[in-house]
């Protein structure tokens, strides 16, 4: 177990890690509490993957109440990977591993629009027929996140991860 200082020098209780640090790969962290099932789906992460994953779910933040860690080995992320979790983890960053190390940190940024990522609830939007176009969100609000179909002026604001495409 670790021994812990807190920033006034007393030392706090011992607390145990709970995940190992990974060599290579990414780190999700702030995620909201609960979210990490959607960040998983998000990065097409199941049951059947290879890859070596560590989730740490409900645990205590200073900056959010409850927050969940995901841990992928082995892998960087794409924009569009991290512009999808921005959708649903609004306040999460993201730090790319190297050799043990951070070698990069961002906040995640949702783009003032997003295309081809989320469907519209509509089920009458033209987005949902078998026109030629693509879904269109304009992004109304960051946190909490609001999404607004550009086609029918359906707002989107819950549940976000179930109208993923």
């Amino acid at each position: 177990m670790a021994e812990a200082v807190s920033r006034d020098g007393l030392r706090d209780e011992p607390r145990e890690l709970r995940v190992k640090p990974i060599k290579n790969g990414t780190v999700i962290d702030h995620i909201a509490g609960g979210q990490a099932l959607n960040v998983l789906k998000i990065l097409g992460i199941s049951g059947t993957t290879d890859a070596t994953v560590s989730v740490v779910m409900n645990v205590e933040s200073g900056k959010l109440d409850k927050k969940d860690i995901v841990k992928v080995e082995d892998r960087e992320l794409k924009e569009d990977e991290v512009n999808r979790i921005a959708l649903i983890a609004p306040a999460a960053t993201i730090n790319i591993i190297r050799d043990y190390k951070v070698v990069e940190k961002r906040h995640v940024d949702l783009p003032g629009e997003i295309v081809s990522v989320v469907r519209c609830q509509n089920p009458n939007c033209i987005s949902n027929t078998s026109e030629p176009i693509k879904s269109r969100m304009l992004v109304k609000a960051k946190n909490p996140v609001l999404l607004r179909c550009i086609y029918c002026e359906q707002p989107l604001t819950d549940r976000l991860a179930e109208y993923l495409i």
